[in-house]
Formats: C-alpha cells, sequence, structure tokens
C-alpha cells in the first residue's frame, strides 16, 4: 500500500497553521482534490480522499507526528502542532523542495508501517539521503 504523501504534506501543512481554528481534515482533502483537478491531474474518489483524510489525521496524532495546539499557542481543543517527528516528515515531503521524490519512495517501501514510530524512526536518516548504495 502506498500512502497519499501529498495529503498527508497538506494536513501537517494545515496543523502547523491551525493556530485559532479548528482542524478539519476533510476540507483539506477537498481543496487537495480542487487543486489536483485545476492542474489537469486525475482526482480519485472525493468520498474515499476525505475518509482517508481522517483516518490519516487519527494515524498522525496516535503515532507522534501531532499532539493538540497548547492553548497559549492558539489551541481550542480541536487543532494540533506538529513535534518533532511531524516537523520532520513535513520537511521530508515538502514538495516545493526539488529532491522530494526520494524521501517518498523510500517511506513507500515500508508501506503501511512507514507512519509507525519506529519505522519512521529508523527510515528517516534514510530517506534525506539523496542515494543509498
Amino acid at each position: 500500500m502506498k500512502h497519499d504523501w501529498d495529503l498527508i504534506e497538506r494536513l501537517l501543512h494545515e496543523a502547523q497553521n491551525s493556530a485559532g481554528k479548528p482542524f478539519a481534515p476533510r476540507r483539506y482533502a477537498e481543496d487537495l482534490a480542487e487543486e489536483h483537478k485545476n492542474a489537469g491531474d486525475p482526482v480519485d474518489n472525493l468520498d474515499h480522499l476525505r475518509a482517508e483524510a481522517a483516518r490519516y489525521e487519527a494515524r498522525l496524532l496516535q503515532n507522534g507526528f501531532i499532539e493538540p495546539r497548547p492553548e497559549d499557542e492558539g489551541g481550542n481543543g480541536e487543532n494540533f502542532i506538529l513535534t518533532a517527528r511531524g516537523a520532520q516528515l513535513l520537511s521530508m515531503l515538502d514538495s516545493s523542495i526539488p529532491g522530494s521524490e526520494r524521501p517518498r519512495e523510500v517511506l513507500d517501501e515500508a508501506g503501511e508501517a512507514a507512519l509507525t514510530p519506529e519505522v519512521f524512526d529508523r527510515l528517516a536518516p534514510r530517506a534525506n539521503l539523496s542515494e543509498t548504495g
């Protein structure tokens, strides 16, 4: 199984910027689908994409990539901040940085386990290398 890294990247960006507003993964999935559609890219089933965003939110929280945002940082009980692990994942996935395909490929090799703390923490240093031997 391959993860939807574009969707995960979007969720992490939104968590990072969610001070004072509720985190809305289903809406972020809709926004991403609209951007893909406007770029002429194929869009998967929107209901599936929304459900996937909600599943990713739960996994990112459960596995320590995001955590509830403290009140003094704009937390309202419905939004998040990135943990150090989440910031590392976001930097690996950042599509605005050339070479972001390599970390995604390394993470894809781990399949479903890529978002578990043990596997991610082991893969992250390797994924940031331009090539492995």
